[in-house]
């Protein structure tokens, strides 16, 4: 099964390719996109090394990692972020979506709508049984696109790991299939 490109009204979600690396480094190379992510802001340098991981992320095979997606305005043909779902644990149909966006296109819904087209994929294509996200609980943004997907949620971890150095607080989102199917994330 090919689950590329996605389309929704307003945006192309597609694989990477190499020629994405600078528009990609231009927002993950922010303090700003980094601060709340497991990684430093990211060279040009390290997006050429990732692109290819991010390539093979195409859902196919039980060795897949997930699906990455480079996340592109149509009206424009700009790469504005980029959304992966994870699975997880296969046999129990278990995901985990997350996304990075360029902040100057924050603020519009585009994270919402390429979220939520990665969330059908995850449920009504790939078969997930649970998709899960997760945030550090400052991160208003994150958490604010969580809900609006209509994700519920489940855990606030406080003081549980060190984070850039500093004592962090985690909140966990869900989303069951059956509560897919009854409401297609939508809020």
């Amino acid at each position: 099964m090919n689950f590329f490109p996605l389309e929704t009204e307003r945006l192309t979600l597609r694989r990477f390719e190499p020629t994405d690396a600078e528009a990609a480094a231009a927002y993950q190379g922010l303090a700003e996109v980094a601060r709340y992510c497991m990684w430093e802001p990211r060279s040009l340098e390290r997006v050429r090394e990732l692109i290819p991981r991010w390539i093979a992320m195409d859902g196919q095979g039980q060795d897949s990692e997930g699906l990455q997606y480079a996340v592109i305005l149509r009206a424009s043909g700009a790469l504005i972020g980029d959304v992966v779902l994870m699975l997880e644990d296969r046999a129990a149909r278990q995901g985990q979506i997350g996304y990075v966006m360029n902040p100057v296109f924050q603020g519009q819904g585009y994270t919402t709508e390429a979220a939520r087209a990665v969330m059908a994929i995850g449920f009504e294509a790939v078969g997930l049984h649970r998709i899960s996200a997760r945030c550090d609980a400052r991160n208003a943004g994150s958490w604010r696109v969580m809900e609006k997907l209509g994700m519920r949620r489940e855990a606030h971890f406080r003081e549980h790991a060190i984070f850039k150095g500093e004592w962090d607080q985690e909140f966990v989102y869900a989303m069951l299939e059956d509560e897919w199917r009854a409401g297609r994330g939508a809020n």
